[in-house]
């Protein structure tokens, strides 16, 4: 059985006095359950202090993007490397704000797959169509076009460190979102493509839902076969609201 993971990406968002309010509620909120997980995708400023606050708890720590190379002259980048450095397990790549804000491509997000296994850390790997693809009857092929040029390479020990998250781009901070069964529906036909790339992880590999993840509508979509957590934005920010998430997650 999969466990549930529930990740909140802080985004751009947050002081580090807040940061550290934040990741101490959540802290206290995920000690009551040990059969889920949460993960804190905090700016990278904040990663070291979060750290500190989440050592020892059952809390993971990501952080929200990285490089694509490996170290070097590349002003303002922060690589994978560091990251470890860091104490952050997991690092999340292709954002939709990412791919389509700031243009990563296909290619590009590849290479940064490659820099985070080379480290050992995991990868939290975003798919997801536009409103446009979708209404054109393309979200499938999209969204798998996007697992194929980012995963289809790798071997079996690099599978274990791949997570996915879809988050269909017109339900991200729009208040919509896909209901239960489109969920399902793409959920399912991403884990029939790693099935059909690694037979042995595809019944392992944790599918996470994202855009506009509430705790109104949390419970309807995790109880769909192939849904095993949320990636929530908005929601993550206050300790109230995603308290109620960690609650809800089973």
């Amino acid at each position: 059985m999969r466990t549930p993971l529930i990740a909140g990406n802080w985004k751009m968002n947050l002081n580090l006095a807040d940061a550290s309010a934040l990741a101490k509620a959540v802290k206290d909120s995920a000690a009551a359950y040990n059969d889920r997980d949460v993960l804190l995708y905090p700016t990278f400023l904040q990663l070291t202090q979060v750290a500190a606050i989440l050592a020892g708890s059952k809390v993971s720590l990501g952080a929200q993007n990285c490089s694509a190379e490996k170290d070097g002259a590349f002003t303002g980048e922060i690589s994978a490397s560091q990251i470890k450095d860091a104490q952050a397990g997991y690092i999340l790549i292709g954002h939709s704000e990412r791919r389509h804000v700031l243009k990563e491509t296909d290619a590009f997000l590849k290479q940064k797959v490659e820099r985070v296994l080379e480290q050992g850390l995991m990868v939290m790997l975003c798919v997801g169509e536009t409103l446009a693809e979708r209404e054109s009857g393309k979200a499938v092929e999209v969204v798998l076009g996007q697992l194929n040029a980012a995963l289809s390479h790798l071997n079996g020990d690099e599978w274990r460190k791949i997570a996915i998250a879809y988050e269909p781009v017109w339900a991200i901070g729009t208040g919509k979102n896909a209901t239960p069964e489109d969920a399902q529906a793409m959920h399912e036909a991403i884990r029939g493509r790693v099935a059909a790339l690694n037979a042995d992880i595809a019944p392992k590999i944790r599918i996470l839902y994202g855009g506009s993840v509430k705790p109104d509508n949390i419970a309807a979509i995790m109880a769909k076969a192939d849904v095993d957590g949320a990636l929530v934005g908005g929601a993550s920010l206050k300790a109230e609201s995603f308290a109620e998430l960690i609650r809800l997650a089973k």
